[in-house]
């Protein structure tokens, strides 16, 4: 469960450390006093993208920090094992997010995370329902996965999907593969052409770059010619002249003064490396010198390896698989029945698996199917709706689907002797409401989510169906957390717990405050929510907490 929930700066409230109980918690307030704060910063816990907006007037970053004490962490953990964070604690798991006027950041154990992962593990921790958040009751996929939650078949749907894709990714292969079974005649004698101007110039990996150096060396032979020769004459005529000169020079000053013998050493050593640099220079101009025949045959090289390369691909390593791939679809053409007799019987067996798996399935669903619907029934009847008619229709399809052999479809009936319609097409806001929490209450014992929150669900009911829907919350707080913001004075009545969402002004400026209230200032805040009034309306307060 959720045991502490700190907020700081996060739109009017600038600092709020909430520590929660379980059972059923109530959270009442005038309206736009803040309530809503509670369930955006649970929202910024779940992974919700935040809006830079939610900052408070003046500062620079809000965080949030929540803390959940988990009864199993083991699921929790897997998930940060597989992205490199730590695991929980003893069962504690810490998220904080921390949302700045140019960056945010957001952490797990402290550790940092992605919102990714924040959405990931928020599925595990919080099952949260607002005014519209209901309406995900009408999709049908949603209402197959509420069957087979109820009839403990979710090891089994995770096999089938599983199996699904596997079967999917095996028809994909062998449609493919059939499309393209006739290679026609003019395309085979292409491919054999290809594979035979490839292989004939036997290309081998990793020559482009000698080639290229070796075309660049005899294209430009003649100005290299040019140069080298200049660099020999300047060498032969100024350089080595001009430097046996000042070593004739120098030798004599070194016998008439000793002390500049190192000097003259020194100029006969440069004396000896321009010698060399001539010498190195007059065997480059000869090796420049090339055979005619052996100038176009590096550039007929070079010219059909280019060619191969605009034909077949940008690198030399393209050309070389282009024939690789075109050899093997030869290959194909010919063996081509056999390998599609291969795949089909891939696609068969995996639609007999497919078929077993889903089989297994239909059985558990209709097992169930009127059981849950026996349930949600005498919820609903608890919640006002004494003459309803609820049903869970399974439709058999012919062949497996993403989901199984069935679709399903949830049938309501709120009033006596209409027929039973598709819930989509006959509830209103209210009563979706009701029948999602009937639902909830269905499940209660194979929900696993430690905390569910209510959002305001209760807005379109009053009087006792109001008390009904608070007890409902009530029943559902023996096994979750529930945390309901609610207007009504009869669904806080029956929370374990009371806190009060208050907006005050201090130094100019407007501040959100929670606070737990019990004993007479519960009291007081149901008399508020019962629109005030004197002796009467407090006695009718106390006999809600009664």
């Amino acid at each position: 469960m959720l045991t502490l929930l700190k907020i700081r700066n996060l739109a009017l409230v600038d600092q709020l450390e909430w520590e929660l109980g379980s059972g059923l918690v109530g959270v009442t307030g005038e309206t736009g006093a803040g309530k809503s704060v509670i369930v955006g910063a649970l929202k910024l816990v779940l992974g919700e993208r935040a809006d830079k907006g939610l900052i408070r007037t003046g500062e620079e970053q809000c965080k949030v920090e929540a803390i959940f004490n988990l009864s199993d962490s083991s699921a929790i953990d897997a998930i940060l094992e597989e992205v490199g964070l730590d695991p929980c604690d003893e069962n504690e798991l810490i998220i904080r997010r921390v949302v700045g006027t140019s960056s945010n950041k957001q952490f797990v154990n402290n550790g940092a995370a992605t919102l990714g992962v924040l959405r990931k593990i928020g599925q595990h921790l919080v099952d949260l329902h607002g005014p519209h958040d209901h309406q995900s009751l009408l999709s049908a996929e949603r209402q197959l996965a509420m069957l087979d939650a109820y009839s403990g078949a979710g090891k089994e749907m995770a096999g089938y999907r599983d199996q699904w894709a596997s079967w999917r990714q095996a028809a994909d292969d062998y449609e493919t593969a059939r499309a393209q079974r006739e290679i026609s005649h003019q395309e085979k004698e292409l491919l054999k052409f290809q594979v035979e101007e490839i292989d004939s110039a036997e290309l081998k990996p990793g020559e482009e770059e000698e080639l290229e150096e070796r075309y660049r060396r005899t294209s430009n032979a003649s100005r290299l010619g040019e140069l080298a020769g200049k660099a020999v004459q300047l060498l032969s005529t100024t350089v080595n002249s001009g430097l046996e000169e000042l070593q004739r020079t120098v030798v004599e000053l070194s016998s008439i003064d000793p002390a500049i013998k190192e000097l003259s050493d020194e100029v006969e050593g440069a004396n000896i490396q321009m010698q060399e640099l001539e010498r190195g220079l007059v065997d480059y101009l000869g090796e420049l010198e090339l055979d005619p025949e052996e100038v176009r045959e590096v550039e007929g090289r070079f010219n059909l390896v280019e060619n191969l390369k605009r034909k077949y691909g940008p690198d030399l390593e393209d050309v070389i698989e282009h024939a690789e791939e075109a050899r093997q679809r030869l290959a194909g053409s010919d063996n081509r029945e056999e390998y599609l007799k291969g795949l089909k019987e891939l696609v068969d067996g995996a639609m007999k698996t497919l078929r077993s798996r889903a089989r297994k399935m239909s059985t558990k669903r209709k097992k169930h199917a009127t059981a849950l619907a026996d349930e949600v029934r005498s919820h609903l009847v608890d919640l006002g709706f004494k003459q309803a008619e609820f049903e869970v229709q399974l439709e058999a399809r012919e062949e497996p689907g993403p989901h199984g052999l069935e679709n399903v479809e949830y049938l309501f009936g709120p009033n006596p002797g209409e027929p039973l319609k598709p819930l989509r097409q006959v509830a209103s806001s209210g009563e979706i409401s009701r029948v999602m929490l009937a639902v909830k209450n269905a499940l209660a014992d194979q929900d696993s989510t430690p905390l569910m929150v209510f959002d305001e669900i209760d807005a379109n009911v009053g009087g006792e169906i109001a008390r009904a829907v608070g007890e409902k919350m009530a029943s559902l707080g023996h096994r979750h957390q529930v945390v309901s913001i609610t207007h009504f004075p009869q669904v806080a009545a029956v929370a374990h717990q009371h806190f009060l969402v208050e907006k005050r002004v201090e130094g100019g400026r407007s501040i959100s405050s929670l606070v737990e209230v019990v004993g007479e200032e519960r009291v007081d805040e149901l008399v508020r929510m019962l629109g005030g009034g004197g002796k009467e309306v407090r006695e009718m307060a106390k006999s809600l907490l009664s």
